[in-house]
């Protein structure tokens, strides 16, 4: 396809996504895949127009799906409906560190005595594999700061922090495979890429999020009322806190989560306090503000002003990047060890991860049943997968592990995609939804 057929592709599907909104939404299925439906039949699947060959533009890939996770999670964060404790924030975290070692080790397990991986590709393919999508799972996501519902918290809140502690993991399988130095008996991969890098990220993130909340915050409350530009703000804590992460050998992917979450948080405990002075605005012009605004907050935050433009990138990036996926998918990229590996992961190996995870959790069997089902695969996977490629793995590895990744992807795509809106509307419809804690 010529770029004049690229520009009239996408914008044709950005007038049909934006006018059928509404129509789109009443739909049994989601956006991603209608996006895959194209790029499946304009590929070399039916058509042929386009083909993407993810082996030889790793590198591109490798940044563009990077960039698309790095926005999600800001988004992620900053919808976080309550502050970080270990008491509200306990289920989320033991499903991002407990089921996601679990969910690693038995696809490992599995890459490994079925489908004849050495150890250490098995780990990586886990590794890749594991982790849910903060991407593709807007549908079973937080859908604004104030959404109360315990299982949308506890899935959002998971894959804004499993993607960062699915890296180790990753470390770990290069590692097996002569491709990092894990050292003796794996020792500086426990100390360096698991004990250090996620404190590191986490903390750099929570630092970085605070101190823009503080700084936003002080600056707006001047005499000279500064205007401040929050979409800026927002992509420029976004790549401050991920290079001062790599340069640190923190994850990035951690800091910018937490760094989203301590803005957010922030900004809310000082909207919270006391003025010294009465506000100079008349009643009415209060309330006209109040009316207005989305948000229950009537002083403009840095959050909540670059939120909307962080979504609609992420829908741009989940456009193009499950458009390409569709031009990756040949008629014989079908096998039965790819499906095998992904009915494998959703049935058995994520149910029973989140299981353990959960263990002595007061939670509900059908909040348990849910987290289990919806662990949605998609463009974090496709950064991994990337990530390992451009840090050398073997041609003939890389391509094994690309035809089972992209079909685990498409399927979760497919498989999830199909399923969220019935599954989630019976959910709420027998009164199952459940409470944030207070």
């Amino acid at each position: 396809m010529s770029n004049a057929q690229w520009f009239v592709l996408i914008g044709g599907l950005l007038l049909v996504m934006g006018m059928s909104s509404t129509v789109l939404k009443r739909l049994p299925v989601t956006s991603a895949i209608i996006y895959l439906g194209v790029g499946v039949l304009l590929g070399p699947t039916v058509l042929d127009l386009f083909r993407f060959n993810p082996m030889r533009e790793s590198a591109l890939l490798e940044v563009l799906t990077e960039v698309a996770v790095l926005i999600s999670l800001f988004g992620a964060g900053i919808k976080m409906p309550v502050p970080f404790s270990l008491v509200r924030w306990r289920t989320p975290i033991r499903l991002a560190t407990v089921s996601m070692a679990a969910t690693v080790a038995m696809v490992a397990a599995f890459a490994q005595l079925v489908l004849g991986l050495p150890l250490g590709a098995a780990v990586l393919l886990g590794a890749i594999v594991a982790p849910t999508d903060p991407v593709l799972a807007t549908d079973v996501q937080v859908r604004h700061a104030g959404d109360k519902d315990e299982l949308r918290f506890t899935l959002t809140c998971e894959a804004g922090m499993n993607d960062g502690t699915a890296f180790p993991f990753v470390m770990l399988g290069l590692g097996l495979l002569g491709l990092h130095e894990i050292g003796d008996f794996g020792l500086r991969w426990f100390a360096i890429d698991l004990l250090w890098a996620t404190l590191a990220g986490v903390a750099i993130g929570v630092l970085a999020g605070f101190s823009l909340a503080r700084l936003g915050w002080w600056l707006r409350g001047q005499a000279r009322k500064h205007q401040l530009l929050d979409d800026f703000l927002g992509l420029g804590l976004i790549a401050m806190v991920y290079g001062l992460s790599s340069l640190a050998h923190a994850w990035g992917f951690l800091a910018v989560f937490f760094a989203a979450v301590a803005l957010r948080q922030t900004e809310l405990k000082l909207a919270n306090v006391p003025k010294e002075s009465p506000d100079p605005r008349s009643d009415r012009e209060i309330k006209r503000a109040e009316s207005t605004s989305p948000d229950p907050e009537v002083t403009p935050t840095v959050s909540h002003g670059s939120l909307v433009f962080k979504e609609h990138l992420e829908r741009l990036s989940e456009l193009m990047l499950v458009l390409l996926l569709g031009g990756t998918l040949f008629v014989n990229s079908w096998s039965w060890p790819a499906v095998g590996l992904a009915l494998f992961l959703f049935g058995v190996a994520r149910p029973i991860g989140v299981w353990i995870g959960l263990l002595g959790m007061p939670s509900s069997r059908r909040l348990h049943g849910m987290t289990g089902w919806f662990g949605v695969r998609g463009i974090g996977s496709l950064y991994y997968l990337m990530y390992a490629i451009q840090h050398g793995l073997p041609e003939a590895l890389a391509l094994q592990l690309t035809q089972l990744t992209l079909i685990v992807v498409t399927l979760s795509i497919l498989m999830h995609g199909t399923s969220v809106k019935p599954l989630m509307s019976r959910f709420w419809q027998r009164g199952k939804r459940g409470a944030m804690p207070r």
